[in-house]
């Protein structure tokens, strides 16, 4: 099984974050197949830029978004009832 989720990156203390997908039993920061965008929540907006024709194709493949990375699909754009149907 595959999912999307967050790989953290950056110094201590201040975290940013790269959109991957990998596979459930690799660890956070370990192996992944594909990136398809980043995070940084240290400024004010914070940064969000994510390919959403990249995330799209892994999601119609099946692979399937934690709960955060779903929240900033949401904020970059991504419709999920349009994947739905």
């Amino acid at each position: 099984m595959v999912k999307i989720r967050l790989r953290r990156m950056g110094k201590r203390g201040r975290p940013s974050y790269r959109i991957i997908v990998a596979d459930i039993h690799s660890p956070r920061d370990g192996k992944f197949i594909d990136t398809i965008g980043y995070y940084d929540p240290i400024p004010d907006p914070v940064i969000i830029n994510i390919d959403l024709e990249k995330a799209k194709d892994w999601i119609q493949k099946g692979a399937q978004p934690t709960d955060t990375v779903k929240y900033l699909l949401i904020k970059a754009g991504l419709d999920f009832n349009a994947l739905k149907g």
